[in-house]
């Protein structure tokens, strides 16, 4: 059978083909009419917010069966792809979302992309009940002049890039230049901060790519600046420590009001690389070099805060300042993409419109983590909002709210699947390909060596 790699059909001849009815959905019930109801639950995306609510459901559900369907080969979005290769121990959740795929009322399904292979509503005929939790895989543009210039990256590119994200693999960021811009005040913006500026041994032993480590070993990146539009009380990034705001506030003065000892002192002054924080200032233009070919510059409107409390923003005081640099990466922010035209989908604050995890005017859809309220906070956060959404899906169950009646789950989306040319990948089969990564890794002496080609995956699976 034909992976999804090499697709017999465009999206557009076969969503205008009926089933015949020996193959459609409502059929496959029939054959369920005598076995004992199960719950049949559908989870969109393998990332922590996919996990976190099949592990709930699991959890408090007995006879539940939750299958996960995820468009990237392997499982863990985020923890995967988004956490930065020297914070091993924020990567160990993969733990726990392991056990939550082993369990036998659990499957995982890999290479799967909903809206694309199979249709939100084929997988709600499917379903008692279809959660989607597939985050926030877009970037916010800039949308200012000369966003286009080679040179100029999303932050989220970089990181997937660098992750070995497979969309990202050929990036090739060019890192010849003295200065980088980061434009964005988040984790985000200081992980890739921090990744410019570590010296590539102390990333040799962790999992990020081989090609981003021999880039990085050749950048002649020195200095990072972190650009913000608002002041330190504003700032995005977070620190683990009881009242974090006060914390950071505290370390950010210090940092800037206290002399260095003599030793410090001494460290900074031979420092090779270096990074700061620019507030109050935003983006206006990125600048040209003279032949017009890259990025050489910045322009920056400077700005003040107006208002106060939640109603705070940013106002430009009508001066501006260039900043030279050879590499510029937006981290403003992240945001989700419509997944399907049958989902509602609010363009403006990029989520999909629900109460309390409930998908508005959709019976029986749901969504958590970033897709439900946008891409903001770490991942207990996204654990503690998933976990609600679990919650609240059961509630509708035992009151009777969800379809009644046996649904035929993955035996029907297998069969869509199958006719469709897709060929879904396993946790088992993810298992292989974790074993060849640690494998590959062993022998560099790092912990994993990401593998980066969807098709080369397939082919190591015999397909």
């Amino acid at each position: 059978m034909a992976p999804r790699c090499w697709r017999w059909w465009p999206w557009s001849s076969w969503t205008r083909t009926r089933l015949p009815p020996s193959r459609s959905i409502q059929n496959f019930g029939q054959h369920f009419s005598t076995q004992e109801q199960t719950p049949q639950i559908c989870v969109v995306g393998s990332g922590p917010a996919g996990f976190y609510t099949a592990q709930h459901l699991l959890k408090h559900h007995s006879r539940a069966h939750v299958d996960i369907y995820e468009k990237q080969l392997v499982p863990f979005g985020l923890v995967r792809f988004g956490v930065a290769p020297d914070h091993p121990e924020v990567k160990n959740v993969i733990n726990t979302f392991t056990q939550t795929a082993r369990s036998d009322r659990c499957a995982f399904y890999g290479n799967v992309e909903v809206g694309r292979d199979v249709t939100v509503q084929e997988l709600r005929d499917a379903y008692h009940a279809v959660v989607l939790s597939y985050g926030a895989e877009d970037h916010q543009a800039l949308d200012i002049p000369g966003e286009e210039l080679p040179g100029v990256f999303a932050a989220r590119a970089f990181v997937g890039w660098y992750n070995g994200l497979p969309e990202n693999r050929e990036l090739a960021p060019d890192l010849s230049c003295d200065t980088a811009v980061i434009l964005g005040q988040g984790n985000v913006a200081l992980d890739v901060a921090r990744i410019l500026l570590t010296p590539p041994d102390h990333l040799e032993k962790t999992d990020i790519t081989e090609a981003a480590l021999g880039a990085l070993r050749q950048s002649r990146v020195k200095t990072v600046w972190i650009v913000g539009r608002r002041g330190p009380l504003q700032v995005a990034f977070t620190i683990k420590a009881a009242r974090p705001r006060k914390r950071l506030m505290e370390l950010l003065l210090r940092t800037a009001t206290e002399k260095p000892g003599v030793e410090e002192a001494a460290r900074r002054a031979s420092a090779s690389r270096a990074w700061g924080l620019r507030f109050f200032r935003s983006p206006q233009q990125v600048l040209p070099s003279p032949d017009g070919w890259r990025v050489a510059g910045i322009r920056l409107a400077v700005t003040r805060l107006e208002g106060i409390g939640e109603a705070t923003r940013a106002v430009p005081t009508g001066d501006v300042e260039d900043l030279p640099c050879g590499l510029v990466l937006s981290s403003v922010g992240y945001k989700s993409r419509p997944i399907d035209p049958s989902v509602p989908f609010d363009p403006k604050l990029g989520v999909i419109p629900n109460m309390e995890g409930r998908v508005v005017d959709v019976p029986g859809l749901y969504c958590s983590g970033w897709v439900k309220r946008g891409p903001t906070g770490v991942i207990t956060t996204t654990m503690t909002d998933s976990f609600l959404t679990g919650q609240i899906l059961l509630q509708d169950l035992r009151a009777g709210h969800l379809p009644s009646g046996p649904r035929p789950g993955s035996v029907a989306i297998k069969a869509l699947l199958d006719s469709r040319g897709v060929w879904p990948v396993s946790f088992s089969d993810w298992e292989k390909l974790d074993a060849e990564e640690v494998s590959r890794g062993q022998a560099l002496g790092k912990p994993r060596e990401k593998l980066l080609d969807p098709q080369e995956m397939l082919q190591l699976l015999g397909h």
